[in-house]
C-alpha cells in the first residue's frame, strides 16, 4: 500500500495500480524500456493490473514473468469495461494510468488518474479527466515511488 497525504486535496491509500498497455506501457505493441524494472519494484507496494484491447496482440508475451495481472477486453464498450474492472478493485484505492479515450472513465473515477502524453498522444477528453498529466511512463510511475512529487503537483 502507498499512503500519500496531499494537503488541501485528499489522502490517498492506494492498493492497486491499473494501467492501459498500448500508448501507456508500450508503443506500437513493444514494452517501453525501463518499464519492467519499475513495475517489479512497485509490485512490492501495489497490486498491478494491465487492462487492454491488446491492439497489437503482444501484451501477454511482453509482460510474461512480470508481477501483474493481464486482462484483455473484448471490442466494444471498453471504457465502461475498464471502469467496471477498477470498480471491482475499489475506486478509492486505485491509481489508473492511460492515454486513450477508453481510459477516461477509469481515470476520472479512480482515487488518482494519471494521463500520459507520449508518442501515441492522448485523447483530449481523457486529458481533461485525469488528476495529473505526465509525458513519460517512467515519470508517471516515479510519481508513485517518489510521492512528494504528487504532493507538489496536487496540493492546494
Amino acid at each position: 500500500m502507498i499512503d500519500i497525504d496531499i494537503p488541501g486535496y485528499k489522502t490517498l491509500q492506494l492498493e492497486h495500480l491499473v494501467l492501459d498497455y498500448n500508448g501507456t506501457l508500450a508503443l506500437d505493441g513493444m514494452l517501453i524500456d525501463g518499464v519492467a524494472e519499475i513495475l517489479a519494484a512497485l509490485s512490492t507496494q501495489l497490486e498491478i493490473h494491465v487492462i487492454t484491447a491488446d491492439t497489437f496482440g503482444q501484451v501477454k508475451a511482453a509482460l510474461a514473468g512480470l508481477p501483474c495481472r493481464v486482462s484483455i477486453l473484448p471490442p466494444g464498450q471498453q471504457d465502461t469495461g475498464k471502469l467496471t474492472y477498477v470498480g471491482q478493485l475499489g475506486l478509492d484505492r486505485t491509481v489508473c494510468i492511460g492515454n486513450g479515450r477508453n481510459d477516461r472513465l477509469m481515470l476520472q473515477q479512480s482515487a488518482l488518474g494519471i494521463v500520459l502524453l507520449q508518442g501515441e498522444g492522448a485523447a483530449a477528453q481523457t486529458l481533461m479527466s485525469a488528476d495529473v498529466v505526465a509525458t513519460d511512463i517512467l515519470d508517471a510511475l516515479e510519481l508513485l515511488t517518489n510521492p512528494l512529487r504528487l504532493v507538489a503537483t496536487l496540493r492546494a
